[in-house]
């Protein structure tokens, strides 16, 4: 089996959960001997290539003038990215960026079909323009290889399914990891839904994180149970970072959110339940380890409550800095919205931290071994954190239970889920 496979993100060079499942579910796809070409729109040369080939888009040439260029581009219609689509800017530099993008008024046809078209790989104010030379550089490349079955991952990549699809006639398969109204509540964006509609639309087969995503694609865009198959995500297993007590610098208990600062990872329930946390003990720290466009609010509302002193804030942590984080925490707090999945808690519990996740989270599917509470419910929060942190035998049976069970949930073993989906869309 060999799979043409799109992703916008890979480690290091990551933004949050998407790049880490795309790497880790490669991975265990290689060990079943799938062969994978993994496209990237931009590649930094430090990537690990463990049995995939990794190509760049950015090295991609396309020539404008080639007939089945200009007839894709008429398919294409080419949208201004909205604000909400930029979560990991301050509203300060996407509003500067966008007053570039603007005065330049660049001709957005003549940019996606540049020979020399260099992606950013990120979420920034140009994210549509990039999407459709995405897919423009799918058409080509689905021409060049030869492949079974094509594998997109998230809206951004849909648009290259298709179009590699098109282009080879070979069955599509994408993946769901997070729909618009996981981002963006009922106030989604009309042309992220659109092009995630489609994509599920033209898709042979869909692939769902969670059986929680996969109500919301059967309901929210109308797509047939039949089609929408749930393969949970899962973890790397790693050993636990030792670190002494020169190397946490505080005796307080240490209590970790660790996410993008936005809507739908609640950080603000988090916020509200650590100040409920220190009215019944003081001795206790909360981090905050991310970045999004709650940031400035959540920073804000503790200087409000008075518990700066108790706070901090880390910014964005990836790599060693997270197994480092989590080697200090005494507690991992997921408070999410709205949660496709969320692998944070099963690293969390690979380095033996006890978690306290939502209900309204994919990964309080597969989890026996973690204390859930409804997002909203910040009493019950606060007392789930308390209890963890003042009662050592209910901490050492959250460690030692919770160890055991995300050892079971490998990759590999995710990836056996993900061939039998690959041979239903081959041989349907």
């Amino acid at each position: 089996m060999r799979v043409l496979m799109f992703g916008w993100e890979f480690p290091p060079h990551i933004t949050g959960g998407l790049g880490t499942a795309c790497f880790g579910l490669t991975k265990g796809l290689v060990k079943h001997g799938v062969e994978v070409i993994f496209v990237v729109p931009k590649a930094f040369g430090d990537e690990t290539e463990e049995g995939f080939r990794l190509v760049n888009a950015s090295d991609v040439v396309i020539d404008f003038h080639q007939q089945h260029n200009q007839e894709f581009w008429e398919k294409i219609q080419y949208m201004e990215i909205g604000s909400s689509l930029v979560p990991y800017l301050d509203p300060e530099e996407f509003e500067r960026i966008i007053s570039l993008e603007t005065l330049t008024g660049k001709d957005v046809r003549k940019t996606v079909f540049s020979k020399n078209y260099t992606f950013s790989g990120k979420y920034g104010p140009n994210l549509m323009e990039e999407v459709a030379r995405y897919a423009l550089v799918a058409s080509s490349l689905a021409k060049e290889n030869t492949f079974d079955v094509i594998h997109a991952h998230d809206w951004l990549t849909y648009p290259a399914g298709i179009a590699a699809k098109e282009m080879t006639g070979k069955p599509l398969v994408v993946h769901v990891h997070a729909t618009e109204f996981d981002r963006s509540g009922e106030h989604v964006n009309q042309a992220v839904y659109d092009i995630e509609r489609k994509g599920m639309i033209e898709a042979d087969l869909v692939i769902t994180v969670s059986n929680l995503t996969r109500q919301i694609v059967i309901e929210r865009y109308g797509i047939v149970p039949e089609k929408v198959i749930t393969v949970h995500n899962a973890v790397e297993p790693v050993e636990r970072q030792e670190v002494g007590k020169a190397g946490k610098h505080v005796k307080e208990k240490i209590v970790t959110f660790l996410g993008r600062v936005t809507y739908q990872k609640g950080p603000d329930y988090f916020v509200e339940a650590a100040y409920k946390v220190l009215q019944r003990d003081s001795n206790v720290r909360f981090v905050m380890a991310g970045s999004g466009d709650l940031l400035n609010r959540m920073i804000r509302r503790v200087a409000q409550l008075k518990i700066s002193t108790k706070f901090h804030f880390t910014g964005f942590l990836a790599g060693t800095e997270v197994d480092t984080m989590f080697a200090m925490s005494d507690v991992y707090v997921m408070p999410s919205v709205s949660e496709p999945f969320g692998i944070s808690p099963l690293e969390a519990m690979r380095s033996n931290v006890p978690v306290v996740i939502s209900k309204q989270s994919g990964v309080a599917e597969v989890l026996n071994h973690a204390l859930k509470v409804d997002f909203w419910d910040i009493d019950a929060l606060a007392d789930a954190i308390y209890g963890i942190i003042h009662y050592d035998a209910l901490r050492k049976m959250f460690v030692r239970y919770g160890k055991t069970e995300v050892d079971n949930l490998k990759w590999e073993n995710a990836a056996i889920n993900i061939i039998e989906v690959y041979n239903q869309a081959v041989y349907k």
